[in-house]
């Protein structure tokens, strides 16, 4: 045997040295991690109309001095990037990268690839029963025509022709509803594949986020950003209560996000901040007033340059059929109202997937009392429409669509938008009140001359309406009507009404006529309007009617 070579003592006692000092030396160094999916998950999601702000969160051991949060959708904001940790973290420089997503991470796949791959799947054992079916078919039809040497006896041939027949028919009724449900498949498929290689695809681009960190013990370190595109919009439904003069006002939010990445189990957060405004008003320019210049002469027109083409993020889509949120014990959504915005938690974790999909929450309800009038503009349509005028409640109501229901009947939509203060004095419209019937009688006009000089023209209108109440019970009516205004000191406008109205200001605009009083059961009101404009007798007017 070959003697075996002894290490000299101090090289043994170096080696032993640093295998002792191998592991303090790893940890004095540090490890990377790279984390992206269930190892980095979207823990926490505040929606903004327009504007997402995403929070994941990712567990670092004491040795890591590097991580990487992998496969973020393009369209986060780089500006908005903000890195937290648990106490004792301390975060350096943040480094961003943009790559095609089959160079990232091999978890770095479309968040639809799973829904794909399941239809796919169904897809595949439809086809397996459809190559069955068409292979029973074939055999069915090779055994109702048999050669010269098969022979069946005149016995057989009522059996035989019925249980053909009856195999046959089951394969074809097999046939069409493996058919009918392979189309379905299909046309699922064909818009979440549509999606994915939009916003999945191999050569589509995903964000890499590095952050240098340093902790003495494991950690949970958190990334924040923006991502614009994502949102939620409001919209309502008012409940009318004609006997109790009550208004029961739902509010609901629907949200939607096609941003590229899921949020599986998150907290969600609403708020009616608006990040996409400017966050500052104009301001008043310098109001010169001087003589008028003569024009220069006109220059030669230059054509403007081409407009520059830039690359710009692709905005979501929010078009799909509203779902509603899952059945949990607690579906109260409670409101938080600040001094500038008020937000919504919801208090447990949801999921919204990255596909358009439409979800619609409930985020809470109020009871106003309201005041009933019933409002007719006879000159613009012989109608008369239920009126609900209401108070804003306490918060913000961001506008938005309202579906409205008369005493449990569903009457139409509007819009609710207590922001806007004509908007409130108008009141809500709850539909047409086919028990007041309006009439409007022919205008009289005459035009002659006349007034202080015979140089002046003068034209009279009449105008006449009468509306009745049909109902059992006293009405509050109020007729609407428009005076001409002047804006020429030439033109001189003198008005009387009979009755006489309660403003000529309605809604602060001059010339807006507002009559307003109560009409009995049965009874019927006369209104009369006499306008008369002076104006010189050669001179063009507009307006005349």
């Amino acid at each position: 045997m070959r003697p075996r070579r002894l290490l000299p003592v101090h090289a043994s006692c170096l080696l032993t040295s640093l295998a002792a000092a191998l592991p303090a030396l790893v940890a004095a160094q540090g490890t990377s991690l790279s984390v992206s999916g269930n190892r980095a998950p979207i823990t926490e999601v505040t929606l903004y109309p327009g504007v997402a702000a995403v929070q994941r969160e990712a567990r670092i051991d004491a040795q890591t001095r590097q991580l990487s949060f992998e496969c973020l959708p393009t369209s986060v904001d780089t500006q908005s990037l903000q890195i937290t940790g648990d106490d004792g973290v301390r975060v350096g420089e943040i480094k961003t990268l943009m790559q095609a997503r089959h160079m990232a991470a091999k978890d770095c796949t479309s968040p639809l690839d799973q829904q794909i791959r399941t239809l796919e799947d169904q897809l595949a054992a439809i086809e397996a029963e459809e190559n069955a079916a068409k292979l029973v078919g074939d055999f069915l039809q090779g055994v109702s025509k048999p050669g010269d040497e098969v022979k069946v006896s005149a016995a057989q041939i009522a059996s035989t022709s019925q249980a053909l027949r009856q195999s046959s028919r089951d394969n074809s009724v097999r046939a069409h509803q493996i058919q009918r449900q392979k189309q379905d498949l299909l046309a699922q498929l064909q818009p979440l594949r549509q999606e994915r290689d939009r916003t999945g695809s191999e050569q589509a681009q995903v964000m890499k986020v590095t952050v240098q960190l340093a902790s003495a013990r494991a950690a949970n370190v958190r990334l924040n950003y923006q991502v614009r595109g994502p949102g939620w919009q409001p919209s309502y439904r008012a409940q009318l209560d004609t006997t109790k003069n009550q208004v029961h006002l739902e509010r609901q939010a629907q949200v939607v996000q096609a941003s590229g990445e899921d949020w599986s189990n998150v907290r969600l957060r609403l708020s009616t901040g608006q990040p996409t405004r400017s966050t500052q008003g104009a301001m008043p320019r310098p109001w010169v007033v001087d003589i008028a210049q003569p024009a220069p002469p006109a220059a030669l027109a230059i054509p403007a340059p081409a407009p520059i083409a830039r690359a710009g993020r692709p905005m979501a889509k929010m078009s799909a059929e509203a779902v509603m949120a899952p059945a949990l014990p607690d579906l109260d959504v409670s409101s938080i109202d600040t001094a500038y915005t008020t937000q919504f938690v919801v208090p447990y974790k949801i999921t919204v997937p990255s596909s358009s999909e439409r979800i619609t929450l409930t985020l809470g309800q109020e009871n106003l009392a309201t005041t009933l009038l019933t409002r007719t503009a006879p000159a613009a349509e012989e109608a008369a429409y239920l009126i609900a005028t209401l108070q804003a409640p306490q918060g913000i109501w961001p506008a938005g669509p309202v579906t409205l229901f008369r005493d449990d009947a569903l009457v139409g939509s509007g819009r609710l938008d207590f922001g806007n203060a004509q908007a409130l004095a108008q009141g809500l419209s709850f539909g047409r009140d086919d028990q007041v019937v309006v009439r409007r009688m022919p205008a009289q006009s005459n035009t002659g001359s006349g007034g202080w000089t015979n140089s002046k023209t003068e034209r009279t209108v009449v105008r006449s309406y009468s509306v009745e109440n049909r109902h059992d019970q006293v009405i509050a009516l109020q007729v609407l009507d428009a005076a001409p205004t002047s804006r020429n000191e030439q033109i001189k406008v003198q008005s009387q009404y009979s009755p006489q109205p309660g403003t000529t200001r309605w809604n602060a605009q001059n010339g807006m006529i507002a009559w307003e009083q109560n009409l009995d059961a049965r009874a019927t009101a006369q209104f009369q309007a006499t306008h008369q404009i002076r104006f010189p007798e050669n001179l063009p007017i507009e307006g005349l009617q």
